[in-house]
């Protein structure tokens, strides 16, 4: 059996065209193979998919990079006391590649999270403006309840984004902040961008009151959810409210982009256990049927939360 290929970067929608011959293979993020060198996209639907989830082979990757000044590690990317990375992969994993600035597919606008190495509880989100290749990267001058923030040149931060189902992060230092005619930031151009694809169960933790009905809408009750994916979530009701394999809604309110977002989704109760703490019951919810408005809003969420929390 072949070994699957491990140096990977996202491919580049401009060398892919529908009817045309792929230059190189195209595999996933497991870096099992696609679509092989040669083969014919079919159809913008294929395209689109190849797009939104493909690898190209980076021959130039070295699977032992040397650390920049501050390194960054898989290690300083993960929550404290967050679990070691588990040897073997699951549902739940996610996969690390070293990728060039100009390969990832950012556009002006886009959500940046920035935490100060030297202080982690010191945290700003800002927007990207854009930068110029191995020169610099311009973004919005970080601010806390509408008030700019000084920062001084040198200071260094982990700077973190999402991107579909990419997760994107890098270490950058203040070069310079312009205050006219508009507040912005240089930070150094990275060497390196570390992407993680972000699968589909993995989850963010949270706080979130959440009103839940299950077939009979008087059968209702208010619910803290702890966790939450692109998938499902689950939380502490205070009485058991159902049956494995019932039907009902779950509304609750998120913030995603800085807006309010209330969501009301279709779902399945997959789970009820007596709570850990003794107080309540433990349900688990498999969310069904969102619609592509309500997945974007989840998606912008869960990315969010775990940028926040890293």
């Amino acid at each position: 059996m072949t070994e699957p290929v491990v140096s990977l970067m996202p491919v580049r929608p401009a060398e892919l065209a529908v009817g045309k011959p792929l230059q190189q293979s195209i595999y996933d993020w497991h870096g099992n193979l696609l679509l092989a060198a040669g083969c014919v996209i079919e159809s913008r639907d294929q395209l689109a998919g190849l797009v939104g989830s493909g690898f190209i082979q980076d021959s130039a990757w070295d699977l032992n990079p040397k650390p920049s000044s501050p390194p960054l590690t898989a290690a300083s990317l993960r929550r404290p006391g967050a679990a070691p990375e588990p040897a073997a992969e699951d549902a739940n994993t996610s996969k690390e590649v070293i990728v060039g600035m100009d390969d990832v597919r950012w556009y002006v606008g886009e959500t940046l999270y920035l935490q100060l190495i030297d202080n982690p509880a010191v945290r700003y989100t800002v927007r990207l403006i854009g930068f110029v290749k191995n020169k610099t990267v311009s973004i919005s001058a970080p601010t806390v309840d509408g008030k700019l923030e000084f920062v001084r040149d040198g200071q260094t931060f982990i700077v973190r984004a999402f991107s579909g189902k990419k997760a994107y992060a890098f270490v950058a230092a203040a070069l310079k902040s312009v205050h006219s005619p508009y507040p912005y930031l240089h930070l150094s151009y990275p060497k390196e961008v570390r992407c993680t694809v972000v699968r589909r169960g993995v989850r963010a933790d949270v706080k979130i009151i959440a009103s839940v009905s299950l077939e009979n809408p008087d059968r209702t009750g208010a619910a803290t959810l702890t966790d939450l994916s692109m998938g499902g979530t689950s939380g502490t009701i205070k009485q058991m409210l159902g049956k494995k394999g019932e039907e009902g809604q779950i509304k609750f309110k998120v913030e995603a982009a800085g807006q309010d977002e209330f969501l009301n989704l279709k779902m399945i109760l997959r789970s009820v256990a007596p709570s850990e703490n003794g107080e309540g019951f433990k349900h688990g919810f498999e969310f069904v049927d969102v619609s592509i408005h309500d997945r974007l809003i989840l998606s912008a969420f869960v990315h969010q939360t775990l940028a926040e929390g890293a």
